[in-house]
């Protein structure tokens, strides 16, 4: 993973810091593109591990048929409303196809600990619930550019 950031270097999150934020955070904005070129955004819940952002996606989406095509993808976390509260991460990558697909709960020793800690953060449940419409996607991106704009009033 290379984390690019050309500008706002100032205001970009650390690691530690963008590990928490992503820990933290529970939606994302994921764009896609299709078959003919159109992008596609959509929101979904989603996990981190440290190196990897796991999305479970629905197999009968827009968006799972398009990374069936392309696995190109961006996703975008972000939190704040005002101006100097605004911090978010952008990755960027190819994602890959874990488990099976639709989900039914097979033994995937891939997905245990990411499922754990999906369920808990998203559910509030220790195990994954499976409803044999959704499915595994991990991103472990080549980009990621991140933003905390309250570093500002710490740069004055």
């Amino acid at each position: 993973m290379t984390v690019t950031q050309r500008r706002g270097r100032r205001i970009m999150m650390t690691r530690e810091e963008l590990d928490a934020f992503l820990a933290e955070q529970r939606t994302c904005r994921v764009a896609t593109v299709s078959a003919d070129g159109t992008p596609h955004a959509s929101t979904l819940w989603f996990a981190w591990d440290g190196t990897s952002l796991w999305l479970y996606s629905i197999t009968r989406s827009k968006r799972w048929a398009d990374l069936r095509g392309d696995q190109r993808i961006a996703v975008v976390v972000d939190a704040g409303e005002a101006y100097g509260e605004l911090r978010g991460v952008e990755l960027a990558g190819r994602v890959e196809f874990v488990g099976e697909s639709p989900r039914v709960g097979d033994p995937c020793p891939e997905l245990e600990e990411i499922e754990k800690q999906f369920a808990a953060k998203n559910f509030g449940m220790d195990a994954m619930p499976h409803d044999g419409r959704h499915a595994w996607v991990r991103l472990t991106p080549d980009t990621i550019a991140s933003w905390d704009f309250r570093k500002l009033t710490e740069l004055r």
